[in-house]
């Protein structure tokens, strides 16, 4: 046996684990503000005030809006998945062992990663009215007003809002989400046949880890610019043999944090799940 086969082995399984990583890990990490590497424990993300436009006099000086600058910090914090395999395991079994493993790590460093951002966005202060009830449109569109209240812009292809498989199923039997008198015959949410919706301007998609609390959930309708995303170390993958345990340890490892930048820029929807 070639003495760097190894080498290749743990080439192959990151390349893998990337690849499941962007595929199936995420789901959050693009809809935001997204830095990488990030050099150091934190990093701060850049919020910038209104500017205003005025006249001028003839010869006079430009007025200017002094507009303010408000570093926000977002802190990193490193997280590893891992787990073994079994020398004379991997003789026992009919699947391939490299690839589920694979599979399993990066869908679990991709939910902490939606975890992190889920966390901050639990933090908006501005939520729906109550929490009572199905998932409707009518509560879509109390969160679509207050943002534009916020003079958030509305029309940039930028608003984002997950929701659980449940408020999906709901939103499927509300006519002004899902009739073709209200939203036109080529914008149906078909069931087996879409899997987000750009609805009023927001893209509209299901997620399963959204924060709920008793039959309560959360699911936050925010504009891309409200929340950041940071990284210092992308997923990385170590694969070393354990005499001991006489099985190969595969360690999953990535450095990453979350912050929200501006409230104004969020709204949370609240509903009951039955």
């Amino acid at each position: 046996m070639a003495s760097d086969i190894d080498d290749s082995f743990v080439k192959q399984f990151e390349s893998e684990v990337h690849i499941e990583y962007q595929r199936m890990g995420s789901r959050l990490r693009n809809t935001v503000r997204v830095k990488t590497n990030v050099k150091g424990e934190s990093t701060t993300f850049q919020k910038i005030g209104n500017m205003t436009a005025s006249t001028k006099a003839r010869h006079g000086q430009v007025p200017l809006s002094n507009a303010s600058h408000t570093p926000i910090l977002c802190t990193l914090y490193d997280y590893y998945s891992g787990d073994f395999i079994d020398k004379l395991d991997e003789l026992k079994i009919q699947h391939d062992e490299r690839s589920t493993m694979s599979t399993n790590i990066a869908a679990s460093l991709g939910r902490k990663s939606d975890d992190l951002l889920i966390t901050a966005m639990d933090g908006l202060s501005q939520a729906s009215a109550s929490g009572t009830g199905a998932m409707t449109a009518a509560k879509i569109q109390e969160g679509f007003e207050t943002l534009g209240e916020a003079n958030v812009p509305m029309d940039d292809g930028m608003l984002y809002m997950p929701i659980s498989p449940a408020g999906w199923v709901d939103l499927m039997g509300d006519d002004d989400f899902s009739s073709a008198d209200y939203v036109g015959a080529d914008r149906l949410p078909l069931p087996g046949a879409m899997t987000a919706k750009d609805w009023m301007g927001i893209m509209i998609f299901p997620h399963t880890g959204l924060s709920v609390a008793a039959t309560v959930r959360s699911c936050p309708l925010y504009h891309k610019t409200a929340f950041g995303h940071a990284s210092g170390a992308e997923v990385s993958l170590d694969v070393t043999w354990q005499g001991k345990e006489q099985a190969h340890l595969f360690v999953g490892s990535m450095s990453q944090g979350a912050c929200e930048i501006d409230d104004n820029g969020g709204f949370l929807v609240k509903f009951t799940e039955n």
